[in-house]
């Protein structure tokens, strides 16, 4: 079990997260959402030893992570919200460069490196250097990294940005079978839809600070809303998007006869 308590991150004197608490479960998919600037990145940045917080606590197994950070690091894959590679390596060399920091024997590493470049449709790429790479296939390579290891806990912020769709797809499943295994598993994405699916709980973040931590059938309930987007959007956004968007068109069409 992850707990995260009071977590709170100070820029200026405008907190960014702001007091968040909650729990992931082992073989739970949770959802963290939010617009943009809610804090979701931010959290994950602290959970992941990135960003130190201004105020809180993160407990592993009950103990602070603080106390035992390299043997949480040991448990724990990421997958950042930008696909940032070393530009000089080629996918094969950034994953034996992960693998070996990891720890991992090299016969074994060298197996499931490739093993996990065939599944994702890199192999052909795995010597190319990463420059070279679109988004997408950054992207994979970024997955295969924060899986090499077998982690118990998977932070995953926007996984599915450039992904193709046979891709998604595939992480999708991955994403299901990974909490079948009873890894704990914090999912970021503004595709309200596949979280919908995919997701047992769902936390919302809105300026910092969590509105809802709640299955999304009772979050149904609770706003009487049928799908997830109108849940998000009775929680979080309070403007008239629709008149938004007209305004939008006239403004594009001002002066215009």
């Amino acid at each position: 079990m992850l707990e995260v308590k009071g977590l709170t991150k100070c820029y200026t004197q405008l907190p960014a997260v702001d007091a968040v608490s909650f729990t992931l479960r082992p073989g739970e998919v949770t959802a963290y959402l939010g617009p943009n600037g809610s804090g979701k990145s931010t959290t994950m940045k602290m959970l992941v030893g990135l960003l130190p917080p201004t105020q809180g606590g993160i407990f592993y197994k009950g103990r602070d992570i603080r106390s035992q950070f390299v043997e949480f690091k040991r448990r724990l894959g990421y997958v950042p919200e930008e696909p940032h590679l070393y530009p000089y390596l080629s996918g094969w060399d950034y994953l034996l460069l992960v693998g070996r920091l990891r720890g991992i024997p090299e016969p074994l590493l060298e197996e499931r490196i490739e093993r996990l470049l065939h599944l994702l449709s890199m192999h052909s790429h795995r010597h190319a250097l990463s420059a070279s790479y679109s988004r997408g296939m950054r992207q994979k390579i970024l997955i295969s990294a924060a899986l090499l290891h077998d982690p118990e806990v998977l932070i995953f912020d926007e996984p599915l940005s450039g992904l193709d769709v046979t891709s998604a797809l595939l992480f999708r499943n991955l994403l299901k079978l990974l909490a079948e295994q009873g890894k704990i598993i914090l999912y970021s994405s503004h595709v309200l839809e596949v979280v919908e699916r995919l997701a047992q709980r769902i936390i919302i973040l809105h300026r910092g600070r969590v509105v809802a931590d709640d299955s999304v059938d009772n979050l149904r309930q609770l706003t009487q809303s049928p799908s997830l987007e109108g849940i998000f959007s009775q929680l979080v956004s309070h403007d008239d998007t629709e008149a938004a968007a007209r305004e939008i068109i006239e403004t594009m069409q001002l002066g215009a006869r």
